[in-house]
């Protein structure tokens, strides 16, 4: 059984950083590719980053150069650095495992809130 949870998140003001943490529960974190979306009020959930097992990264466009995804497969832990953040960056931010045979597993969410 997988189980994911966030931590980081809070309340800051633009320009400024969070990072985000997400501890994992199970014998496959190693071997699956793990992301961070996000969803604003009224929005869809959005990918925004995500790194696979050998560590190969791909990010939002809208989040390049600001954020970085990074994992620690012997603690089980994946982690989202997010510099000169802005107000649009505002969402709940939740953490997903996507197994190698495919089943996907959600997070509760952290929020995040960018003051402008």
């Amino acid at each position: 059984q997988v189980q994911l949870v966030e931590s980081g998140g809070g309340l800051v003001q633009a320009g400024g950083s969070l990072r985000l943490s997400c501890a994992a529960s199970g014998s496959i974190f190693s071997i699956s590719v793990m992301g961070w979306y996000r969803q604003a009020p009224g929005k869809q959930r959005e990918l925004v980053a995500r790194i696979t097992r050998n560590r190969s990264t791909n990010y939002a466009d809208s989040v390049k150069g600001r954020f970085t995804i990074s994992r620690d497969n012997a603690k089980n832990m994946v982690y989202l650095q997010m510099n000169s953040l802005k107000p649009e960056d505002t969402a709940v931010y939740y953490c997903n495992l996507l197994s190698p045979d495919g089943a996907g597993y959600w997070g509760q969410g952290t929020q995040v809130t960018v003051s402008s």
